[in-house]
């Protein structure tokens, strides 16, 4: 059985909406840069098959998806960083508990 582009599709937007409803829904500051990476990564999945598909032969969009790798890496050090100065001064990564922190 080939894989067709419509498989591509559905896995795409099932990974973005598990990315979209992890970030809504969970209050937990490392679950959700990890949603956001996932929904990176289906966007990321997307781009490499249509590129693919349209016989991109000078790789330009696998370029940028390595760019877009390298921001979201960053992205996860200093949302990393923010986590462990969040939990040395409140004892928690709850998102919820950042409100007190304006006090």
């Amino acid at each position: 059985m080939p894989v067709t582009s419509s498989n591509y599709l559905i896995l795409s937007l099932l990974l973005f909406s598990i990315g979209i409803m992890g970030t809504l829904i969970r209050r937990n500051a490392i679950i959700i840069f990890m949603c956001i990476e996932l929904m990176l990564n289906a966007v990321n999945l997307l781009l490499v098959h249509f590129s693919h598909l349209n016989g991109d032969v000078d790789a330009d969009s696998q370029i940028f998806v390595f760019f877009i790798m390298v921001v979201a890496a960053a992205e996860v050090a200093v949302g990393l960083a923010i986590i462990a100065m969040m939990y040395r001064k409140v004892h928690s990564v709850d998102v919820n508990i950042l409100n007190r922190l304006k006090h």
